[in-house]
């Protein structure tokens, strides 16, 4: 992980995590059982506001990258746990 948190370009990332030279922007959505209004909440607004703000990060980021991509990990919480599911590139960059 790189970072968590960053407000910039009018945005904030929830966190930028690299594995290798492959870059993600993760957006976490946490939701109770049941509810499906993760992908949701990604609007086409909130999509712009995160490339805005994905874009800034990079202007500041010091090795290339291979691969950078948009990363959505939904976690889902009941009274026994949590399971986490990730929608790698969960939309076009």
């Amino acid at each position: 992980m790189l970072d968590r948190n960053v407000r910039v370009g009018g945005g904030e990332l929830d966190l930028v995590v690299v594995r290798e030279r492959a870059l993600r922007f993760v957006e976490v959505k946490a939701r109770a059982v049941g509810d499906t209004s993760a992908l949701e909440a990604l609007t086409p607004r909130k999509q712009r506001l995160l490339r805005q703000a994905a874009e800034a990060y990079l202007l500041g980021a010091l090795p290339p990258y291979d691969e950078v991509a948009f990363l959505v990990a939904v976690v889902t919480l009941d009274p026994a746990g949590w399971s986490l599911d990730l929608i790698d590139d969960a939309f076009d960059g």
